[in-house]
């Protein structure tokens, strides 16, 4: 029988975890027993949560499931989402509309064009923190300077401007519940970096010499055809900065942990190099970065999700760490497998909003985990897992610092 809206059974949502690294125990238990449960979030609104691989696809795919409905006041899981013109939040037409045209600075073609930079950085990096010596902070070192580098890049943002890009985005990464006062901070923040976008697009206009960036690009298509507005191309801007800078960041955090809890795992990507590519998919499977609630959607109508019946205007949020670790799918999940084949996971997402960025960022944890392990073949975190400081609240989920040794 289809699970009652009301039933008594309610999870406080995100979930309590032992070790922040690894997926909530109880999401093995509601994929066996109870796949679509009912959740309350840190602000109060009540959801459901979708844990198996096959129903994570299915609503993802659905149009019956609205993320744009996900954005209105009282519901908005992130405070700088709501009312938001990004594409991630957008439905059709208007998300065809506009992916269609920004989907355009993510070609494979394009890409694989700044792997020589990306490469040549994420090397940069590693040497700069081994000159250092250790301990060293791979947050800091690596993980953190690297996307932004590319993403700022990407944008054209002026390297003596960064630093106050990443101060905006670090101030984003909240989900609004983590100490009062929070959801006005991640809002000024938004302002801030939605004025400075406006100030970048007028200074790129006037340039008299075209750059070769994305936002210069996006210009392009709004005044060529009128196609994108510029709360459009800002909005874009945001979702692209926060998402890939932080998202590659705690990916490249949890996948060193991984890696390093057992140093023979680490030390095969040394001896192995061509077994990157697959473990970089192993590790983006693997690894628990984020709670879910950017997955959020609203049911524009009725329907049936894993027994459990969703009325219209009730919302639901997927969850990609669960899906990954589904056993109907994966072989023996619970096992990190560098070598897996055939890996169908969900970290970049499903259907009509799959990660735009997922071949970049494919390419940053693989020149990042090259970079590491060509260089230092002995690395191992230098303080215990205990030792870690994790701030509350984040959307995704990673460490204060990252000390490592070799």
């Amino acid at each position: 029988m289809p699970q009652s809206p009301q039933s008594p059974q309610l999870h406080r949502f995100p979930f309590q975890v032992a070790n922040k690294f690894e997926p909530p125990d109880v999401l093995a238990e509601m994929r066996a027993a109870d796949p679509v449960v009912r959740i309350v979030l840190p602000f109060g609104l009540e959801a459901w949560l979708v844990t198996r691989h096959a129903d994570v696809r299915a609503v993802a795919a659905d149009p019956r499931f609205s993320k744009q409905a996900a954005t209105t006041a009282g519901r908005s899981p992130i405070p700088m989402v709501s009312g938001s013109k990004a594409l991630f939040w957008m439905d059709p037409p208007e998300h065809t509309r506009v992916r269609k045209i920004v989907s355009a600075a993510f070609t494979a073609r394009r890409i694989e064009a700044l792997r020589p930079r990306v490469e040549g950085l994420a090397a940069d990096l590693v040497d700069r923190m081994i000159a250092k010596g250790p301990p060293a902070d791979l947050i800091t070192e690596v993980a953190l300077p690297l996307p932004l580098a590319v993403i700022c890049e990407l944008l054209g943002v002026p390297g003596d401007e960064r630093e106050r890009f990443q101060e905006w985005a670090d101030q984003m990464l909240f989900t609004g519940a983590a100490a009062p006062g929070q959801v006005e901070q991640i809002r000024a923040a938004r302002e801030a970096l939605d004025e400075y976008l406006g100030d970048l697009i007028r200074r790129k206009k006037a340039a008299p010499t075209p750059a070769d960036d994305m936002l210069t690009m996006l210009l392009r298509a709004h005044d060529e055809d009128a196609r994108l507005t510029e709360e459009e191309m800002r909005a874009f801007s945001v979702v692209l900065l926060v998402a890939g800078y932080h998202t590659t960041t705690g990916s490249l955090t949890h996948a060193i942990y991984h890696l390093l809890r057992d140093p023979a795992r680490y030390r095969l990507l040394h001896d192995r190099p061509e077994l990157i590519p697959t473990a970089v998919e192993e590790l983006l499977r693997y690894s628990q970065i984020g709670s879910g609630i950017v997955t959020m959607r609203v049911a524009t109508e009725d329907v049936e999700i894993g027994g459990a019946e969703i009325k219209a205007g009730e919302a639901v949020l997927l969850s990609i760490s669960s899906a990954n670790r589904d056993g109907s799918v994966f072989p023996d999940a619970d096992a990190l497998d560098l070598a897996r084949a055939d890996n169908q996971h969900l970290a970049f997402g499903h259907g009509i909003h799959f990660c735009l960025g997922a071949q970049l960022g494919r390419l940053e944890l693989g020149a990042a985990l090259s970079a590491l392990a060509t260089r230092l073949p002995k690395a191992r975190l230098a303080v215990s897992d205990s030792e870690l400081s994790w701030p509350p609240g984040q959307m995704i989920a990673r460490p204060v610092t990252f000390p490592l040794t070799w």
